[in-house]
This record gives C-alpha cells, structure tokens and sequence, in this order.
C-alpha cells in the first residue's frame, strides 16, 4: 500500500491517496487522530457514517464504539490481526433482515409433493404409456414425478413414500417404466424422485420469522416486517401451508411445447401468489396508517420470490457477549478438540488486552522478557476463564507460549485475509444480500482454520 516516498509521512494521508487511486469515483478522506481518541471524545463522528470498520481496537475500546454506533444505529464491524490469529466480528443494533439470502444449496420449488390444480391437470393430460419412443423420452421429469407420485398415493392410502425401502421401491417403479436406455428424462425423474419425499409445508426457520413479536405491526414497523406480516396470513390461508411460488423451473429433458406450457403454469401460479401478497400487504399498511403504495411491487415481487430464504440476524451487544457469554456454549467449546484451538485465540486475544492495561506493552513485544510474559499471560487467561464461569479451565502452554511469540505483530498475509473476510461482510450488511456471520470469527493460521464462535 504504500512505498518509500511515504517514510515519514502520515499514515493515513498515505495509505487514503492510494486507496483513492483503486476507484476514482469513492471520496475519501482521513484524519489524523487515534482511534481511541475520537471514541473518547467525539463519539458524535461516528453518527455520520452507515456502517463503521475498526480494526485492532483493545477490548475497552471495542465496548465504547459499540455502544456509540448502537445509539447512532450504525453498522459496525470490529477485526483484528494479531500475528497468526485474528477475529471479525459485526454488531448491529437492530435486527439485520434479508430477502435476498441466496443459499448456496437449496430445493427447487416445484411443489412435486404437493402439487396445485392446474399443474395436476397438465400432467394428466400427458400419456406415460404412449409408444411414441420420441414423445417418451421427452415428457418433462417434473410431469413423471407428479404423475408417479399420484399413482403411488392412490395404491398407499393417500401417502407418499417416506421409509428408505419405500423411496428406494419408489425409484424401481420408475426405472421400470423406461422403455429405453437413453431416457435422460426418466433419469431426471429418479434423481429428482427425492423433492417428492421432501416434507410439504414451511421450514422451521421460516416459521420462527413468521411467528416473530417484530410480525405484529405498528405504524413504525419496517417494511420487511408488513410483509411477513402479509406472508404470515397467506401461508395460513390461500398458501394452505406453503409459501408463494417461486415461479421458475430448472432446465430439463423436454420437448419444447412441453417445457414452455410448463413454465408458464409455475408462471401463473407465482402470479397468481404474487397478487394476493400484494393485497395483504396493501390491507396492512392501511391498517397501520401509512401509505398503501409505500412499498414497491418489485419489492414484493422479490419478497414472494424469496419467501422461503428469508433469514433474519439479531447480534448480542459485545459489553453483553464480553461480560456473560453463553456459558454452556464457551465449556462446549472448551471440551471439543475442533474447536480447543479456536476458542483459545478468542480467549487469548481478550487476555493481552488485559496484559497491556496492566503492564502497558503486549505480551512477547519486547526481548528478554518472553518467559516472564508467557506466566504473566497465562495468569491473565486463567483469571479471564475464571471471570467467565469456567473455574479450573485452563489453555495449553504451546497456545499461550505461540500467542506471546506473536509479540502483537500485524502480519501483512494474516491482515490481508482478515481484511477479506471483513470486507465481504461489509458488501452482506450494505446490499442485503447473502448472511452475513452471526458470532465471532476466529482465524487460526498455525492450522490453516477458519471458525465462528456463537458466544
């Protein structure tokens, strides 16, 4: 970041001209101040901001900023290098909701299980037995499936499979009915044969969002919240169990008459959702006195579209996560070999914050003192453990020995992986798109590990 015309400049004059150079279209500025200083202060320079990044803040410092951004309800995320460890932590006074969550892995929603009328009404338009090899071989695997299914119901009163030996009898059933070795289509349909087995109805997260005291309204309610509000009534009523369709269908074997009439049953049906969302949604906002176009239809078009992957993050105070942790969750991590390692860094690099208050200089920063320091962190770990509720635990002597060998060294590799890590969470919290982190990232570099601790 900066070379050596830079020797005795300031560091933030120097390091704001080249970031500026990376886009000209970002303004940035820098003042030369301590961080701690301006927290101390002039906390009010915070309010101006959406969201805040501070990095190698001691722990006094990270309680202080953490209430100031809260009162200012701004963003914050706190990282910290500190030779081959270091931590990302985001604090958010009010509930961080997203619509766009975009899972990595999730269900088509194809309603195979459980499908409505005209969907019903199509595939029973489609003859299964036809010896027509070019028309068998190209009749969508969602039609196989919703037909086999229905086939499988009407001889099993009324079930779908559910047993292993039933979804694997369910499987044969429609290998046999392949008249040819090179049906993709029927292929597809066994792949595809467990979205019949999957369980009809919401998932337990969505439930816990829809059943959320923020879901009974008043007039300051977010926008986000009418409409789960909206949702809530929905699932109850014209969903009868489920979530407005999504509305889109996967490429598959078919032929093009099939595929396009296909598309545009899931089309009018996610329409159809759409529509009384957006009534429910109006009806709520009227009722709670504020303006009944005030939400955007492509919003709820979006919002019908995810209503599946909502996700909503709440994030304790750090004074609260700092003082009383969940203590059941720190002894499990404390007892489980995975996460020994983790959970040390998270105490230890609380513990050389309260070294450096109490003897002015970071463990392992200066020579000669280095046996000394390691005792003197040690007492500070076992006193923090001891704080904590965890009497009697205590961290390994490589851990502790490691943590002072560090000397409180910024490592520009270590740093630039923090700062990644960081920086997505920031794009998370502005977009609203993806979840972000909830609880504290820990890097543990000796072992090329990444973990979050839910403290």
């Amino acid at each position: 970041m900066v070379d050596e015309s830079s020797v005795g400049e300031s560091k933030a004059k120097c390091v704001c001209s080249f970031l500026q150079e990376l886009n000209d279209a970002v303004k940035a500025k820098f003042i030369e101040e301590y961080p701690q200083a301006l927290i101390e202060t002039n906390s009010s320079f915070f309010s101006q901001f959406t969201l805040v990044v501070a990095t190698q803040l001691v722990e006094d410092s990270m309680i202080k900023l953490d209430r100031i951004c809260r009162e200012a309800n701004v963003k914050l995320i706190f990282a910290r290098s500190y030779g081959l460890t270091g931590l990302v932590r985001i604090s958010v006074k009010q509930e961080h909701m997203i619509i766009e969550s975009k899972p990595d892995h999730f269900l088509d929603d194809l309603r195979l299980n459980n499908p409505w009328p005209e969907l019903k009404r199509f595939a029973e338009g489609i003859d299964l037995t036809t010896a027509d090899p070019v028309a068998h071989k190209h009749i969508p695997y969602v039609v196989i499936l919703v037909k086999m299914a229905n086939e499988w119901a009407d001889s099993h009163n009324g079930r779908l499979p559910s047993t292993r030996e039933e979804k694997k009898e369910f499987k044969e059933l429609l290998k046999s009915r392949m008249i040819a070795l090179d049906e993709d289509n029927y292929r597809e349909a066994v792949e595809a044969s467990f979205k019949v087995f999957a369980p009809q109805g919401i998932s337990q997260e969505l439930k816990q969002i829809i059943d959320d005291s923020a879901a009974e309204l008043h007039h300051n309610s977010s926008d986000f919240w009418v409409m789960v509000a909206a949702l809530k009534e929905f699932i109850a009523n014209e969903g009868a169990g489920e979530a407005p369709l999504e509305g889109s269908i996967p490429d598959m074997t078919s032929s093009t008459e099939h595929y396009v009439n296909l598309q545009k049953i899931y089309q009018a049906k996610a329409e159809a959702d759409f529509l009384v969302m957006e009534q429910r949604v109006r009806n709520h906002l009227k009722k709670i006195g504020r303006e009944t176009k005030m939400i955007s239809k492509q919003t709820i078009r979006s919002f019908c579209r995810n209503a599946r992957k909502l996700k909503v993050c709440r994030y304790r105070l750090v004074e609260d996560e700092f003082n009383s942790p969940v203590l059941s969750e720190l002894q499990k991590y404390l007892a489980d070999e995975e996460y020994i390692v983790a959970v040390g860094f998270y105490i230890l690099l609380r513990a050389v914050d309260r070294f450096a208050a109490n003897y002015n200089s970071f463990p392992g920063e200066f020579d000669g003192e280095m046996d000394e320091d390691i005792s003197r962190l040690k007492t500070a770990a076992v006193s923090l453990l001891s704080d904590l509720g965890c009497n009697g635990q205590t961290l390994t002597e490589d851990l502790i020995s490691e943590m002072c060998r560090f000397g409180a060294a910024e490592l520009h590799a270590v740093a630039a992986f923090i700062g990644g890590v960081a920086s997505q969470e920031v794009i998370k919290l502005i977009t609203k798109q993806f979840v972000p982190m909830s609880g504290t990232f820990i890097f543990n570099g000796i072992d090329q590990k990444s973990q979050l601790l839910s403290l």
